[in-house]
């Protein structure tokens, strides 16, 4: 049971304290539950879905369905839930995070809420960091619920449509954040409503939420498709870039990855390509395939943001360590990175679809998480999500010892440190893991251990396909084990025969991460539930986390510096100045998770209105797809009378030759002509043109019964959208772009950019509508010879 030393654990004690009351209740009902058979128990599966479709809500079934999974849990894995795993439960299904220390079995916690939600019948997702943990989950945990009677599905890349559909139909999916928001996307491109795969978005855990809702979040989803651009621009700007130097032709500001062209870079470009401004409006797509290429040279890094496999640039998640296969980057800088690397440069991209990470999961009705490091974020995740931060205390005291960092002034006087704590580590057998934060620094790491005549495995993107087995030897005697972050989070390191005694896993971080949260999961691999275990950070000033840090800042700290004869900093205090470096550079990342959302606001209300639009025509039946023609010309011919007849100008000004000739366009046979409207008020002409509409949709609607027309229309409409949003969502594109400039004059950017989207949305609308309005009457004219006399 709980104690109540436990229930001052943090903050949360109250949280828990409610709880553990109900943790009880459950308790009280396990002997009862052990002596049922396994159908019995399987049978309580429907008994629970009558009790719900008769009126219940899940909070009347909770404690007894807790029971059930706990019972079956112990009779299909031999794993029984802990009481801090019932908490846990408990705290999911309310919809909240529950931050529970590494290696307290959050996965079996998920089984709880996800059996209790999933017999409102309306889908559960749980979403894990990558397509392993998917697979080990799916396969592992969802045994229980299948025990249980209830269908479990695997959504994974890959996938053939049918599959897709099994696995979102059955009762709780398995899957990747990233898959499921391009299935949502895709779902959002498709021609009939059987294509799409996806149900409604009711309830979703998310293993590992800080890693997906927030370290990912920065950079959004994109479908795109090839634009049939040309491949030699972006060789000749790569060679172009090759000769530019930083603060000479270009300024670069790391803590926010801003680049600028100077005025000398950009007459470099001017004078190799012959023109006279390169800011002229002609020259837009060189300016944005000039900057993609000095982004490539100047920020993107190999063997840190991507790796070159078979001739391929392939993407590197800098959070998981892990390679991101069929990933992209968009908006050319994927083709930018291939020039530079001199492999084959693929086509660029379009956009045709996008939404960003926070707003995809904002869509679940019930939204919830598991991490061991939610704390640090707490405050984002109320404010973006709305969901609290609940700290659950350990199934067992955290024996773990986290020695404070030995902070060096130089890389050379670090890897010499690390080298003698590894050699020293090593004699005795302990197991030691090294993380690092990118494929060169582990690269780099691992030659001096081989100089060092320390053998040791390498985990990283490049050796992917040995990671089962690397992990499995981690934690015996002897071993050493240097790895990216892809031995953080969910990798589970099992102590071999002996280690305990020698002290467990030894962990040595050789640089602090852009996030203090990714520290706190490397420190977690070892001392997992009571096992000992130590951990320390090995770092020096030149690491890249300084790189990115104020430049004057560092260059004053420095100048105080105070060392010993190895080159550990003594003074000014060293910890204090790294924890003020990550905290600047995590405000700097929250900020521009801040800015994407604040800009992201428009184009995703602005898609749901599109792809409810679509979702209405999917659902329409041929027979009622001519009405939504009609409401369409409709709403034409409204804005045509709007643009022409302003009622902010006087009558005398109105363009009527314009006007008629736009009503031409739609109206068939129509008796409108410049000589009839002139005189007239605004009210008369839109009487007459309304009158004139009237006698077109009747014509329109006697074609209702011909279902052949009607499925072309409906085909006709949902590609004249697409095509539309696609543009628009270039134009959205660019007016991002150029957001910061906007930030010079007196107004605020946001509100100029929310007034400007809003104008371009208008403009999109009316797009639509009259393609779809003036290009259908012409078919229908060359197909049908619909006239007025017809």
């Amino acid at each position: 049971m709980l104690t109540k030393v436990k229930m001052l654990f943090s903050e949360s004690s109250r949280d828990i304290k409610r709880i553990s009351k109900l943790v009880e209740k459950v308790n009280a009902l396990e002997p009862t539950y052990a002596t049922l058979s396994n159908e019995e128990l399987r049978n309580h599966t429907d008994l629970f879905i009558e009790k719900i479709q008769s009126g219940h809500s899940i909070d009347d079934i909770k404690i007894e369905a807790f029971a059930v999974v706990r019972e079956a849990a112990k009779r299909v894995l031999g794993l029984r839930h802990y009481d801090v795993q019932l908490v846990g439960g408990f705290v999911l299904l309310e919809g909240s995070i529950a931050e529970m220390q590494t290696g307290e079995g959050k996965t079996l916690v998920s089984t709880l809420p996800s059996y209790v939600r999933a017999l409102e019948g309306k889908g559960v997702h749980i979403i894990t960091a990558n397509e392993y943990l998917a697979k080990r989950d799916f396969e592992l945990m969802g045994k229980i619920h299948e025990f249980l009677g209830l269908k479990v599905g695997l959504n994974i890349s890959q996938l053939l449509p049918e599959e897709k559909h099994a696995a979102y139909n059955a009762h709780i999916t398995y899957g990747t954040g990233n898959e499921f928001g391009f299935d949502y996307l895709r779902d959002n491109m498709v021609y009939t409503s059987e294509q799409k795969v996806q149900r409604e978005h009711h309830f979703a855990i998310v293993d590992e939420i800080d890693s997906i809702l927030i370290d990912e979040a920065r950079t959004p989803l994109i479908i795109a498709n090839k634009s049939g651009l040309g491949a030699d621009l972006f060789y000749i700007n790569s060679e172009i870039i090759k000769t530019f130097q930083a603060d000479v032709d270009y300024e670069l500001y790391p803590e926010t990855k801003q680049l600028y062209l100077t005025d000398e870079g950009a007459n470099k470009i001017e004078q190799a390509y012959g023109i006279d401004n390169l800011y002229d409006a002609e020259h837009q797509d060189l300016v944005h395939n000039v900057m993609q290429s000095l982004r490539a040279f100047a920020i993107m890094k190999k063997d840190d943001d991507y790796i070159v496999k078979d001739g391929k640039v392939i993407l590197v998640d800098k959070f998981t360590g892990r390679i991101m296969e069929g990933r992209t980057f968009s908006e050319g800088l994927h083709q930018a990175i291939e020039a530079k690397e001199g492999v084959e440069v693929t086509e660029e991209n379009d956009t045709q679809a996008t939404v960003t990470i926070q707003n995809y999961f904002r869509m679940y009705k019930h939204l919830s998480g598991m991490t061991g490091s939610a704390t640090p974020s707490k405050q984002e995740f109320l404010e973006t999500y709305n969901i609290p931060v609940i700290s659950i205390p350990p199934n067992k005291p955290v024996l773990r010892i986290d020695e404070d960092d030995l902070i060096y002034s130089n890389y050379e006087a670090k890897v010499k440190k690390i080298l003698s704590t590894v050699t020293q580590l090593n004699q005795i057998g302990r197991p030691v893991l090294i993380g690092t934060t990118s494929i060169e620094q582990s690269e780099m790491l691992s030659s001096h251990l081989s100089k060092a005549g320390i053998k040791h495995f390498v985990l990283n993107a490049k050796t992917e396909e040995d990671e089962a087995k690397i992990i499995s030897l981690a934690g015996q005697k002897g071993q050493v084990m240097l790895a990216t972050n892809m031995a953080g989070r969910g990798t589970d390191i099992l102590l071999g025969e002996g280690v305990r005694e020698l002290g467990g896993l030894y962990i040595i971080g050789t640089e602090r991460h852009e996030s203090f949260r990714i520290d706190m999961q490397l420190r977690g691999r070892s001392g997992r539930q009571g096992d000992p275990g130590s951990s320390q950070f090995i770092i020096s000033l030149e690491d890249d986390l300084f790189k990115n840090y104020d430049e004057d800042e560092l260059k004053k700290f420095k100048k105080k510096l105070k060392t010993n004869e190895e080159g550990l900093v003594l003074s000014p205090d060293p910890n204090k100045f790294v924890r003020r470096v990550q905290e600047t550079v995590e405000y700097t990342h929250q900020s521009s998770r801040a800015h994407l959302l604040k800009l992201d606001s428009a184009i995703d209300s602005q898609s749901k209105v599109i792809y409810s639009t679509r979702d209405r025509l999917l659902k329409a039946t041929a027979h009622e797809t001519f009405p939504e023609l009609v409401n369409y010309i409709k709403n034409y011919l409204t804005q045509v009378i709007n643009k022409y007849c302003n009622s902010e100008q006087l009558s005398a000004d109105w363009n009527l030759q314009q006007l008629v000739q736009e009503l031409d366009l739609v109206l068939l046979e129509h008796q409108l002509t410049v000589r009839s409207l002139d005189g007239l008020d605004r009210d008369q002409i839109t009487a007459l043109v309304l009158n004139e509409y009237d006698k077109l949709t009747e014509q329109i609607l006697s074609l209702q019964d011909n279902e052949d027309l009607g499925r072309e229309l409906k085909m006709f409409m949902l590609q004249i959208i697409d095509t539309n949003w696609i543009q628009h969502l270039d134009a959205m594109t660019q007016l991002k772009d150029g957001i910061q400039l906007r930030g010079y004059g007196q107004e605020d950017p946001y509100r100029l950019y929310e007034k400007e989207a809003l104008q371009y949305f208008e403009h999109l609308l009316f797009s639509i509508e009259s393609d779809v309005s003036i290009r259908f009457i012409e078919y229908l004219k060359a197909q049908y010879e619909v006239t007025e006399e017809a």
